[in-house]
């Protein structure tokens, strides 16, 4: 169990992709984002409450008046080895204050094996065509915020479903959050 966040703020920020043919009213990146949420959640044991951390999909908030918070977590699907358009846009008209910290989860395509060799490609061809962290990093930096965790998940298929272990991963890329959170400067 992670220890909870005493007096931070975080604020989610999430894009996420669902067919309109799916079932499910959730995609990859919102069932991450979501897990995120209750791992930092400063929730009262009696109510449920978890006031200090906010969870926004991107079309609920404006770049420009996001709550102030300690720190922001922005979640984005890739697609075609970036991050999805409307994410990239809003990264672009996000303007915090200089300093401010944040961190990335994203969900990313699962690398495959060559067709032909059967090989898994290296970390070095995964990082060639897979620029989704690196693309939103970019944005944010230029902006004047400061990184302090990022992490990806990967999608098996097409659609989904997210990797085996995907939770776990969650639940260490939370804790890595509430350890820069608990250090004074991230």
């Amino acid at each position: 169990m992670l220890a909870t966040l005493a007096v931070a703020v975080v604020l989610v920020v999430y894009r996420s992709v669902c067919s309109a043919s799916s079932s499910t009213t959730r995609g990859a990146t919102a069932s991450t984002s979501a897990s995120v949420r209750r791992l930092l959640a400063d929730r009262c044991e009696l109510c449920g409450s978890s006031e200090d951390v906010e969870v926004h999909h991107i079309r609920q908030v404006r770049p420009d008046r996001l709550p102030a918070a300690d720190l922001y977590l922005f979640s984005s699907p890739g697609r075609m080895g970036k991050p999805i358009g409307e994410m990239r846009r809003f990264l672009k008209r996000v303007r915090p204050p200089e300093g401010t910290r944040y961190a990335i989860l994203t969900t990313e395509a699962a690398p495959q094996p060559d067709k032909k060799t059967g090989q898994m490609p290296t970390e070095e061809e995964i990082a060639r065509w897979q620029r989704v962290r690196p693309i939103m990093n970019e944005i944010l930096q230029q902006a004047g915020l400061v990184s302090v965790a990022e992490d990806k998940v990967y999608v098996t298929g097409l659609k989904g479903p997210l990797e085996d272990g995907w939770q776990d991963k969650v639940e260490a890329f939370a804790a890595r959050i509430t350890l820069a959170l608990a250090t004074p400067g991230g």
